[in-house]
């Protein structure tokens, strides 16, 4: 038993809504998941209540409660020598990632309103217009924690599943900037050459992303970080499943708690 990523990175600076998502490259059998999770340990610069939640039997998040404390020190230590999965495989190695909890940075969108406020550190710096689904193609609701942005992304709509037909009106195949990723499924907040103003004055609706103007998209892009959260309300879309990207607060902590093997816990002090 391997274990195939464990997010974030060591030495990155994340947001106050980041999991710690490990993946492994073999099932973990039900039997075996409290010892795998006790041989994850999550330490940190001061102490914070969180708990291991499974999606599926190859992917478990650690979350904490409510938001990491801004500057708090993490710490992920996961030893999986000799350690079981209940299905025959024995971990080989162990794995230490390392990394820091920046500013808080919030972006919260009004789909109604179509509006998206900006805070640091609980002080509103700009809110900007937005666009965000039409009735046809309504955004996901809840929070989404980035998963990563770029500065350009190759958007169809075959790969979402909207249409591969070049005829059809909701076909697109475009390069877009200023990428801001929410979902696996294909959420993004960016800017969009088919609305170039967004806002209740134009209410053009999107495919499902948050559209921006160029010069907001640009300086959103400059604002935020990987595990930001970025809270949607107004849509009549469910909120996002929490294992669509890293969207583990769109679950209540007691249905967190309910995919957990071990409990809650408190993280051990560095």
């Amino acid at each position: 038993m391997l274990l195939d990523t464990i997010t974030p990175q060591t030495g990155t600076t994340v947001g106050v809504a980041m999991p710690i998502s490990v993946v492994f490259t073999n099932p973990v059998a039900a039997k075996a998941r409290a010892t795998v999770e006790k041989h994850m340990k999550v330490s940190t610069s001061q102490p914070v209540a969180g708990a291991w939640h499974w999606f599926g039997d190859k992917r478990a998040d650690w979350r904490p409660k409510s938001y990491w404390p801004s500057g708090t020190k993490v710490k992920i230590d996961a030893d999986m020598k000799g350690i079981s999965n209940g299905n025959g495989r024995y971990g080989v190695r162990s794995y230490t990632h390392t990394f820091k909890i920046g500013d808080d940075v919030r972006a919260d969108v009004s789909v109604t309103g179509h509006t998206m406020k900006v805070t640091r550190n609980g002080k509103t710096v700009r809110t900007l217009s937005i666009n965000a689904g039409s009735a046809q193609y309504p955004t996901w609701n809840g929070t989404m924690a980035v998963i990563d942005k770029q500065e350009k992304v190759h958007m169809t709509s075959c790969s979402v599943g909207i249409s591969c037909d070049k005829g059809n009106p909701n076909y697109y195949d475009l390069t877009l900037p200023w990428d801001i990723h929410l979902t696996q499924s294909g959420t993004y907040v960016h800017y969009s050459t088919g609305d170039p103003n967004p806002g209740s004055g134009s209410a053009r609706g999107s495919h499902g992303c948050v559209h921006l103007s160029m010069s907001d998209a640009k300086w959103f892009y400059g604002q935020v970080k990987q595990g930001d959260p970025v809270t949607i309300t107004g849509s009549p879309r469910a909120k996002a499943p929490a294992d669509n990207g890293y969207a583990a607060f769109n679950l209540e902590w007691n249905q967190w708690l309910a995919g957990s093997a071990s409990g809650e816990g408190t993280t051990t002090t560095l």
